[in-house]
């Protein structure tokens, strides 16, 4: 039986660390907002604890209380360009500073992934988004290409009926600094 969307927003919401499709590829994270789950998360993929992972969120409206200062120009890119685009900002103090990188900024994407938005909705609060692979391992393009120990590790595997639109590529990473300069980190 295909679990819902629903479902699966309240495993996350009880800590539970989710594989899960995104707007680009599969991912492994859970509520950012629950740090035992957070750090669960790093323990699973093996990743550095100095490599921060990026927050995905549902809209732009909500992107903004979670970043100091939303410029107009990003906004507009965000709006209008159409490949999934995770930005650098200046972190928000509604942040915990564990999840964010060590000068205070923090990767965000809004998805557009219809799985990943309703997610996020149901929750009501951002999730953390880290390829579904051991670190130093090449990310899974396709559910078939996530490990046994990713899915192993996992509390809860989303059902695969779910995955639609993914792009198989991570997102174009982009910084952007207070003095308004636009740096392209990964295109």
């Amino acid at each position: 039986m295909v679990k819902n969307i629903a479902f699966y927003s309240d495993q996350v919401r009880q800590g539970k660390v989710i594989v899960f499709p995104t707007d680009t590829i599969w991912g492994i994270g859970c509520d950012a907002t629950n740090l035992s789950a957070v750090k669960y998360v790093y323990e699973v993929k093996k990743r550095d604890l100095n490599k921060p992972c990026i927050l995905l969120i549902d809209s732009i409206q909500n992107l903004k209380k979670y970043v100091s200062n939303l410029h107009p120009r990003i906004e507009n890119l965000l709006i209008h360009y159409k490949k999934p685009i995770s930005i650098i900002y200046k972190a928000s103090d509604l942040l915990h500073p564990q999840i964010l990188n060590h000068d205070g900024t923090v990767a965000i994407r809004v998805t557009n992934n219809p799985f990943c938005k309703e997610l996020i909705q149901n929750l009501g609060r951002p999730v953390i988004s880290t390829s579904a692979n051991v670190q130093g391992e090449p990310f899974p393009k396709s559910f078939e290409d996530i490990s046994k120990e990713i899915i192993e590790g996992a509390d809860i595997v989303v059902d695969k009926i779910y995955d639609s639109g993914i792009n198989e590529e991570p997102s174009m990473l982009l910084s952007f600094n207070d003095e308004g300069e636009l740096k392209f980190i990964r295109s």
